[in-house]
């Protein structure tokens, strides 16, 4: 048997290390990750709006690192327009509220102040279908608006699908969706949804934005039905009205 010297096993190992090191300097160094987008809770929260319930999104995180509670955004009622107030992102509904078959539901939206409570647009629509509301398996779906004229539709089955755009988190832009003229100016959306035959559809001032066939909503991991609870969904840090809520067949 050969044998090999200390010095030699010294002297890979430091030209080992050597190249350990030059391999480390030359990475590029590590990118720090972004602040998760926090919810910043509304002081004296809750829902005083006779009738209505509510939920917040799954996951939904305060700004002090702690789970939000629905306690930390807030509904009112003024004269017959809905006042809103966001720390979680949160969807209400009154269970009275129910529709079937072919129908409408729409609502006026107001942001008063764009970006009001938070450092880029937040949106809010309509929802319908809901089920099991209140619960872990809740499915429903939404359309909404943002204030720099883009949108999205998509429900929770109970997880996250996605409708339009048809793939990720990104909204879509619609010449249709009302721009505000600034930071800190309102905005207005009349936002509706729609159930008529087998079409599904989302129009927002007047004009379709979306649509899909019902058969591609209904089934596992999507919704239960068309027919259901309908409310309204606001994201995290959002303040709005809403204003001639209701539906029609």
């Amino acid at each position: 048997m050969k044998l090999v010297s200390g010095s030699v096993v010294a002297a890979a190992l430091a030209v080992s290390a050597s190249l350990a090191l030059q391999a480390q300097s030359a990475a590029p160094p590590m990118q720090p990750q972004a602040p998760q987008d926090v919810a910043e809770p509304i002081t004296n929260g809750g829902i005083f709006a006779p009738g209505w319930q509510g939920k917040i999104d799954p996951g939904q995180i305060a700004a002090a690192g702690t789970p939000s509670k629905l306690e930390d955004a807030k509904l009112t009622l003024q004269g017959t327009t809905l006042m809103v107030q966001t720390g979680p992102a949160v969807t209400y509904w009154n269970p009275a509220n129910k529709a079937s078959g072919d129908y409408t539901v729409k609502a006026t939206f107001n942001e008063p102040k764009f970006q009001n409570r938070n450092t880029h647009p937040h949106p809010y629509g309509i929802v319908i279908a809901g089920n099991d509301m209140g619960t872990d398996q809740n499915t429903y779906l939404y359309c909404e608006a943002y204030g720099n004229g883009t949108f999205i539709m998509r429900g929770f089955g109970p997880a996250v699908f996605h409708v339009a755009p048809a793939t990720g988190n990104r909204a879509a832009p619609s010449d249709a969706v009302h721009k505000a003229a600034g930071i800190g100016q309102p905005v207005t959306q009349e936002i509706a949804m729609s159930v008529k035959g087998d079409k599904v559809s989302c129009s927002i001032n007047g004009s379709e934005v979306a649509s899909a066939a019902k058969a591609d909503l209904v089934g596992a991991g999507k919704l239960k039905s068309t027919d259901g609870v309908y409310g309204f969904r606001f994201a995290h840090n959002t303040e709005g009205s809403v204003a001639g809520f209701g539906m029609s067949k």
